[in-house]
């Protein structure tokens, strides 16, 4: 494992902590007004995309800056550690756009890539459904068949901003006798269901979708239902062939769980624990023995994480692939930020009966999702068992 850092790995890293100290971004909105934080998050991210600070992988043609696997995790360690909001259209920069670059024709990567590093345009991520949540082969959204296009027609549930988003990364089934081709041949788990999973980017603003906000324990609505109710959706916006679906899929999450988010947050917690320190050193409760093995704890726990980043940063860099221990990282970062979470209530205390007091106890409150948001901690457990440990199935 190679932990040096380049010249050019320096310089790109000092050109962004510069960037960020010279555009510090714009106060935060008033606590609970989405609305507002996503116009200011918006404007923040099209002056950083102005700069080339969005997207850094992606090919300089289409607005990037041609990246290496080793910058592209410096971008993330550097820019969570400057305290910048993050990314309002994450989704569409984490996982529609890659997708695209992969499997999207060359008038879809032209009509939809700059918007996407703009925030010009919001994406959302419509793959879970109330029936379907971590098991995609399960999912029973239908995409008819129709003159120019298809009718589509499901439910999908646990979508981050589609209130705001102007289009939709969708997973649906094309009837079977209507998938063809060498890539319809489905994964076993897929033929729970008939037909072939095909992606689309489906128009947020077409007839037939609607949008219901899910208000969170925090009392936000980040997450939301849609409904889709024979809505068209051109032959053009299907993202790959008919019946190719599960390949998008698969490389859509292998860029969520790749180096990007590991490394945000890797970042994002130091910053975390940091600020914990300090709140228990102000309270005078940093000799207590509870207190003191909570941050231990973390603070190991982060040292590890840490570890396993940079080794797999390693491989990537020598061109291979992260593969299944991408589960660990997600189980392990689960695990952390929960624990974190605890040692924040019992150091700050939980608030008053009236509400949310402050930024520890509405972390606390978003930490208890940690173990469902992004593949439950039960998937990736199963995962690490059959693809780490080999386990048989009993």
């Amino acid at each position: 494992m190679d932990l040096s850092l380049s010249a050019a790995d320096e310089a790109f890293a000092g050109e962004l902590a510069a960037w960020l100290g010279a555009h510090p971004a714009p106060p935060p909105a008033p606590p609970g007004d989405l609305a507002a934080q996503m116009a200011r998050d918006r404007a923040f991210q099209a002056e950083l995309a102005a700069a080339r600070w969005v997207g850094v992988a992606w090919p300089e043609a289409h607005g990037g800056r041609g990246a290496t696997p080793t910058q592209v995790a410096l971008y993330h360690a550097v820019y969570a550690r400057s305290g910048a909001p993050q990314l309002v259209n994450r989704v569409g920069v984490n996982l529609a756009g890659p997708t695209l670059l992969e499997h999207g024709s060359a008038g879809q990567k032209e009509r939809w890539l700059r918007p996407i590093l703009s925030a010009a345009e919001i994406w959302c991520q419509l793959f879970s459904e109330p029936e379907a949540g971590s098991d995609l082969g399960s999912l029973a959204t239908v995409a008819e068949p129709v003159a120019g296009g298809y009718r589509v027609t499901g439910t999908k549930i646990w979508t981050s901003y589609a209130q705001f988003a102007r289009w939709g990364l969708c997973l649906a089934r094309i009837p079977a006798p209507q998938a063809h081709g060498p890539q319809g041949r489905q994964a076993p788990a897929q033929r729970r269901a008939t037909g072939a999973i095909t992606c689309f980017a489906v128009d947020m603003e077409a007839s037939g979708v609607s949008v219901r906000p899910l208000v969170q324990a925090t009392g936000d609505a980040e997450f939301n239902e849609v409904f889709l109710d024979g809505v068209f959706v051109p032959v053009e916006n299907r993202i790959g062939e008919a019946g190719a679906g599960w390949a998008v899929a698969s490389s859509t999450l292998a860029h969520e769980r790749g180096t990007t988010f590991p490394f945000k947050e890797q970042a994002v917690h130091e910053n975390y624990l940091g600020a914990l320190y300090r709140l228990a050193a102000e309270r005078g409760v940093l000799d207590d023995p509870t207190t003191a093995d909570a941050l231990a704890g973390s603070y190991v726990a982060l040292g590890v994480l840490r570890l396993h980043n940079l080794r797999t940063l390693s491989r990537v860099a020598r061109g291979l692939q992260p593969g299944p221990e991408s589960s660990w990282v997600k189980l392990a970062w689960t695990e952390m930020s929960q624990a974190m979470a605890d040692a924040a209530i019992a150091i700050a205390g939980t608030g008053s009966a009236a509400g949310i007091e402050g930024p520890w106890q509405r972390q606390w409150l978003w930490s208890r999702a940690a173990s469902i948001a992004g593949g439950t901690s039960e998937i990736q457990r199963d995962i690490i068992a059959s693809r780490i440990l080999r386990l048989p199935r009993a």
